[in-house]
């Protein structure tokens, strides 16, 4: 009896090759079964370190509480041009210095009491703040004077009206009232000292007198111009020898 034909070489020989093929497969199917999400690669220790953004320093902040101050009630006087000068409580009156201080951009936040003055007959209103240092000068006031005209009656924001007057030998900024405010109303403001002023009345001579009363910023002294020395311009001629 003839049984099954052996396989040839060629036969046989591939037997084992798709063996190891379906081997391999397993295989790979087995790693990929096993493996984790492919690690992200670290950073370099050794690079550069991230420099950290400067941390803002705070703006100071408006004050809406309005301690007594005796300091600033001393510098008003008592009576001006004759005439009583009333210095109300703080306690009699709403304002702070915040409130003013919102008229005066980054100034009003150094604002720390507020003290209002009046005279009855004839009309006149004062403003006085005391701020902590850097202490302002009039010349800064130029960026906030529409809008601190506006605060005490003026109808409009008009920077224009205000001129850097010289008074009494001091700088101060002067403009006329206007329709809103009772006829003759002139405006007054200056800084020195630490202090800030906002006044406005009807009577010239009054007003006049209330600034003379108060600190006020003196016009600066012209620096003299160098002289020139002995020789700067070529040597001095000799003095004669004796005989």
């Amino acid at each position: 009896m003839i049984g099954p034909p052996m396989p040839t070489h060629r036969s046989a020989s591939a037997r084992p090759s798709r063996a190891l093929t379906a081997a391999l497969a397993l295989l790979i199917s087995a790693g990929a079964a096993c493996s984790g999400p492919v690690p992200s690669p670290t950073a370099d220790a050794t690079g550069p370190t991230p420099t950290p953004l400067p941390t803002p320093t705070p703006l100071p902040t408006l004050l809406f509480n309005n301690a007594p101050d005796a300091d600033l009630v001393a510098l008003l006087p008592a009576t001006v041009a004759g005439h009583p000068v009333v210095v109300p409580a703080v306690t009699e009156f709403a304002m702070t210095p915040g409130d003013i201080g919102q008229v005066y951009g980054a100034l009003g936040a150094r604002f720390t009491a507020l003290q209002v003055a009046y005279v009855q007959t004839p009309r006149l209103s004062l403003f006085a703040v005391h701020m902590s240092p850097p202490n302002a000068t009039t010349a800064e006031l130029e960026p906030y004077l529409a809008a601190a005209g506006e605060y005490i009656g003026i109808s409009g924001l008009h920077l224009e009206a205000w001129t850097l007057r010289t008074i009494d030998g001091r700088r101060v900024w002067v403009r006329p009232g206007d329709g809103a405010m009772i006829a003759g109303t002139t405006l007054y403001t200056w800084a020195t000292g630490g202090y800030l002023f906002l006044m406005l009345g009807v009577s010239e001579g009054q007003n006049l007198a209330m600034l003379a009363a108060l600190p006020g910023e003196p016009v600066p002294t012209p620096t003299p111009a160098a002289s020139r020395s002995p020789g700067a311009g070529g040597s001095q001629p000799a003095s004669p020898s004796p005989t």
